[in-house]
Parts: structure tokens; C-alpha cells; sequence
């Protein structure tokens, strides 16, 4: 027997900042920014580093860190969170491709 939750459900457009409202230019912004996020954050972690060890290393204070580990993406650039990952070895390159087309 199959339960109903009442929750209705919207399939997502592929990118959620633009299902959260956001322009369509500030949503692939920050679609970028938190997909550099993700990997600093899962970097620092599978290295095991300790916030102390993790913020010298990319050349930040601790509580900058934290912003950085909480997801608080609004308060990085594109560039600062690139300069990061370097820092950490790791190389950043964009895949560049149309979007999908709309249908009228």
C-alpha cells in the first residue's frame, strides 16, 4: 500500500539557485561558487586536516574557514575560491556548454 505525504514535488531545472528564484545569471554564479566549495570542503577532509592546519595552509584565518565549511558561498569570490584550491595542488578548469533550449 503506497502512503501519501501530501508534499508536492517540483522537479528541478538543473540548477537549484535558479529554483530558488535567483536571475539566471546570479544562479550559474553561484552554482560555480558552491561547486568550488564542495571540493575544498571534501578535500580538506579526505586530507584529514584540522582547521588550524587547513586555514594556513589556504591562507585564511580560522573563522574565515569556518564561513567556508558552513557553505556560506556569498561571502567568497569565484577567484578567491579558485587561488584556494590551488593552493591545495588542485587545478580548476571550466566546461563550457550551451544551455539546454527552452520550450515556448
Amino acid at each position: 500500500m503506497r502512503r501519501t505525504t501530501g508534499l508536492e514535488v517540483t522537479l528541478s531545472n538543473g540548477n537549484v539557485f535558479r529554483d530558488l528564484g535567483f536571475s539566471v545569471e546570479e544562479a550559474e554564479h553561484l552554482l560555480v561558487r558552491a561547486d568550488l566549495s564542495i571540493q575544498l570542503q571534501q578535500s580538506i577532509a579526505l586530507r584529514g586536516l584540522s582547521r588550524a592546519t587547513a586555514a594556513k595552509l589556504l591562507r585564511v584565518t580560522q573563522p574565515r574557514l569556518s564561513d567556508l565549511l558552513r557553505g556560506r558561498i556569498d561571502l567568497f569570490s569565484t577567484d578567491s575560491l579558485i587561488d584556494m584550491l590551488a593552493r591545495l595542488g588542485i587545478h580548476v578548469r571550466f566546461v563550457l556548454k550551451p544551455a539546454p533550449r527552452r520550450v515556448a
